[in-house]
């Protein structure tokens, strides 16, 4: 009878250590089997679509006429780098651009030479988030290939037998002749004042003016078709160039894409080669 008794008590004491252990083994897995697979595949979701998103599709770019060059190759370089890109580009004077604009054109990027043509679009709304300077520039006299006139000052653009092309005071590059004139007293006869700094370089680099007030780094891109005449004054008008999306970009990932591009390592390493300073 006594024997009987610890039998039963030792089954019953052993069918308590299975339970026991049966619910510790069950709440051990329900702690560490969910974290696991749950933190792994969340992970995975949301890092994937990220690392394999690239840009895709086509913009168009309105850019200032002293950017052709220079936005010309980092289209070229922004595409290779990206497969499956497409790039074009509307160059005009930065007013100009700002017209066709408020006019409806469909543009998804514009790049002005100066801050003010850019504010006239975020005052109407067309621009997307906030413009990011991205290069400055200074003016510099330009003359045909040997300077016949003798050019040697911006005081010397007061002559009038000099036949100097300006740009027009609604252009970027013309409301910085007007800086300088102010800033020196000096009042340029100009034969004609002209819509887009590359017509002004043009008329030069063609033999039609014997000066021109363009940019520095249209002087550095012309090569031998003109010669340039640095001057001091010149630092009364330094443009600086903003760059932005706008609001009715249909392609708003790739168009901010190239605007990253412009305005990082690579962009900003062309900008500088062509002579442009930092923003």
């Amino acid at each position: 009878m006594r024997t009987s008794v610890r039998t039963l008590a030792a089954i019953v004491l052993a069918a308590a250590v299975a339970t026991g252990a049966a619910a510790c083994s069950s709440g051990s897995g329900s702690s560490a089997s969910p974290a696991s697979p749950a933190s792994t595949g969340t992970s995975t979701s949301t890092a994937g679509p990220t690392a394999t998103t690239a840009p895709a599709g086509a913009i168009t770019v309105f850019a200032a006429a002293s950017l052709k060059a220079t936005f010309t190759k980092l289209g070229t370089d922004f595409q290779a780098a990206n497969p499956g890109t497409t790039v074009t580009f509307s160059f005009a004077g930065s007013s100009d651009l700002v017209t066709q604009i408020t006019g409806g054109a469909p543009a998804d990027v514009f790049a002005s030479a100066d801050t003010k043509n850019m504010t006239k679009l975020t005052d109407a709304a067309l621009v997307s988030g906030t413009p990011v300077d991205f290069a400055t520039n200074i003016l510099e006299i330009a003359t045909p290939p040997g300077n016949p006139a003798g050019v040697t000052s911006f005081q010397d653009l007061a002559n009038p037998d000099i036949k100097t092309v300006i740009c027009a005071p609604a252009v970027p590059c013309g409301a910085a002749t007007v800086t300088v004139e102010t800033a020196t007293g000096v009042t340029i006869p100009a034969v004609s004042e002209e819509s887009a700094v590359t017509d002004v370089l043009g008329k030069v680099s063609s033999g039609e003016a014997d000066a021109g007030l363009v940019y520095a780094t249209d002087v550095q891109g012309a090569g031998s078709t003109v010669e340039g005449v640095p001057f001091t004054e010149s630092s009364k008008a330094v443009n600086t160039y903003p760059i932005a999306a706008l609001s009715d970009t249909k392609s708003a990932g790739l168009a901010q894409a190239f605007i990253d591009y412009v305005t990082g390592t690579e962009g900003q390493a062309v900008l500088s080669a062509a002579g442009f300073g930092k923003p």
